[in-house]
């Protein structure tokens, strides 16, 4: 019943527009598309009929000089063309109705998970269309994911721009290890010089999430490691920017960090702008400039969008920087969903690696965390919210939030319901509906509510067999049936402090059982707290939106009630006094 009316509220709003359509304003960038491919996708369905899939890639210009692309890092040092504009080129890939008078007149974008493009969902009975993008910068392109060309950043008389990288890795052995992290893929930053005398290698056998404690640190000599590849040439090896080489191997048992200047910074940030455009186009425009026709022509009526973990913080930030609003000023998604996603997406500032998972010295929980204007005491600011640059465009969507368990222990969710002091609730503003998943792995699940559940991950219990799955599927109904028809969503579940579903993390705020198991302590979770630290990147970085750059790697961190008392103490957080306190107090 549901699809029935939202096709007929699309069918309505068709004809409407193609009475009054004029050609599409200059501002949606996408200055060309390319289809590659073109072909029948899935079982023909009764009322929408058979579907097909398009692949292909887009051409895009950013204006430097427009309002809305300016939060964009090291856009002005960016390579230009000869209008002055600076380009990208993205893939794409969507799923349609072949006969689009019988779409629902929804596209439903999917931000793809370090470019895995299995997020394009496949055809379905409403006649949705699926879209999915290329939009993180630093993902190695293969024949099946998603990616984006971006270009690199110069300085403006063609020297490198450089500046502080860091680089962790662990459980390694051998000689050589690569420079990389396990969800960001390799470094795309290579060493301005391999003289290890202008870097810095360090070892640790111990580092604590609760509070980011650290044992000891032993610094290795210069002397004894290379930027080199020593698998088959003995140290100091054959010379690659790419990787490390240790002169005594390389212990699995320790931690070890790289700390470099890095030359060549991608300008990630213009995915977001690239997202914006190439929704903007499939959505608004009836061709590109050569006159290639916008297969989805006049038959979009609304946009939403949906990103799974680092996908939805990548929405957040998209909304938080002002994106939802197009260079025309339309907006760009009147429903958007972050699913089980607990930060911001810590992509627009140079040297960014956008695939981290909320791990020691990773930012991402700087800037604002909450939908609701909200002061965050605990970091001395001004209240803010994600949603105050869409306000001010009159372009915000609805927006769902829904999430697990682990995302408050693995991602640090609660600074979202209850800010950085943990006092109060935050409300939610009206076009906000929230929903929780008790007891959940990450995403759920595998289902059948079968207690034969595996192991998850490292884990000594199976995970919980709630698979999340059905649902989200129900939620999609309902998510969409607000967005086109205004109706109200269920109402929002998730534990509060006012309900006392939201404790302290001791054994007996919980009620948490003992659990006779070897090496766990008596009096757990007491002090398993996955802290928000407030660090300390340099004074260069705009710290509540997460743009400009890192003078300072690795951060230097202290709790809140140390940042608290330097602020209250000295005039400005940001001063220099106040910088010098809150060094001699770590």
């Amino acid at each position: 019943m549901a699809s029935k009316s939202i096709r007929a509220a699309a069918t309505a709003t068709i004809c409407a527009a193609a009475f009054s359509f004029a050609p599409a304003p200059v501002g949606a960038r996408v200055t060309h598309i390319v289809i590659d491919t073109q072909v029948p996708e899935g079982q023909p369905f009764a009322e929408v009929g058979q579907f097909e899939r398009i692949s292909g890639r887009v051409f895009g210009e950013l204006d430097p000089h427009d309002r809305r692309n300016a939060i964009i890092q090291d856009l002005a040092l960016a390579p230009r063309n000869a209008q002055g504009r600076v380009e990208y080129v993205a893939t794409f890939s969507l799923v349609k109705p072949v006969d689009m008078s019988k779409a629902s007149g929804i596209l439903q974008y999917r931000v793809v998970n370090r470019g895995n493009s299995t997020s394009l969902a496949t055809a379905g009975p409403e006649g949705h269309v699926q879209l999915v993008s290329g939009w993180q910068g630093d993902v190695t392109p293969t024949a099946a994911n998603q990616t984006i060309a971006l270009p690199i950043a110069k300085n403006h008389d063609g020297s490198p721009v450089t500046g502080p990288v860091l680089v962790r890795f662990w459980n390694v052995s051998g000689s050589t290890s690569s420079m990389g992290n396990p969800f960001g893929g390799p470094n795309r930053y290579p060493p301005a010089t391999l003289d290890t005398a202008q870097a810095k290698l360090t070892s640790r056998a111990l580092e604590r999430l609760s509070g980011g404690a650290h044992g000891p640190i032993a610094t290795i000599a210069p002397s004894d490691w290379a930027f080199a590849d020593c698998r088959s040439v003995p140290f100091p090896g054959t010379p690659d920017p790419t990787r490390v080489c240790l002169k005594n191997g390389f212990d699995p048992t320790l931690l070890y960090e790289v700390v470099f200047t890095g030359k060549d910074p991608i300008v990630l940030g213009m995915g977001f702008a690239a997202t914006r455009d190439i929704n903007s186009f499939f959505r608004y425009a009836v061709a590109d400039d050569s006159g290639t026709p916008n297969p989805l022509a006049l038959a979009i009526t609304h946009a939403i969008s949906r990103g799974t973990s680092q996908s939805g913080n990548f929405i957040k930030t998209f909304i938080h920087l002002g994106f939802n609003e197009d260079e025309s000023g339309r907006i760009v998604w009147e429903g958007a969903w972050p699913y089980i996603a607990a930060r911001q997406n810590p992509t627009d500032f140079r040297f960014a690696v956008p695939g981290g998972a909320a791990g020691i010295n990773e930012p991402g929980s700087e800037p604002v965390l909450w939908w609701h204007t909200w002061p965050d005491h605990a970091r001395h600011r001004d209240p803010a919210s994600m949603l105050d640059r869409c306000r001010a465009t009159h372009t915000c969507p609805k927006i769902f939030e829904s999430f697990g368990a682990t995302e408050f222990w693995d991602l640090r969710m609660s600074p979202g319901l209850v800010g950085t002091d943990a006092r109060h609730d935050i409300p939610l503003p009206h076009n906000v509906r929230r929903y929780y998943h008790p007891g959940t792995s990450h995403g759920g699940g595998a289902g059948g509510f079968d207690l034969a559940q595996p192991l998850a991950g490292g884990c000594a219990l199976p995970r919980n067999p709630n698979p999340q799955f059905d649902t989200e599927r129900a939620l999609l109904v309902a998510f969409v049936d607000w967005v086109v028809n205004d109706a109200e969503p269920p109402r929002s579940r998730y534990p509060t402090l006012r309900e006392r579903l939201l404790v302290a993390p001791t054994k007996s705020a919980i009620g948490f059982p003992t659990i006779p198991f070897a090496g766990l302590p008596a009096n757990a979770p007491n002090g398993l707290v996955n802290y928000v630290l407030d660090y300390d990147f340099g004074p260069e970085l705009n710290y509540n939106d997460l743009p400009a750059f890192m003078t300072q790697q690795p951060p230097s961190s202290s709790r809140y009630c140390r940042r608290l008392w330097c602020a209250r103490t000295m005039t400005a957080t940001k001063s220099a006094a106040c910088r010098r306190c809150c060094t001699r107090l770590r």
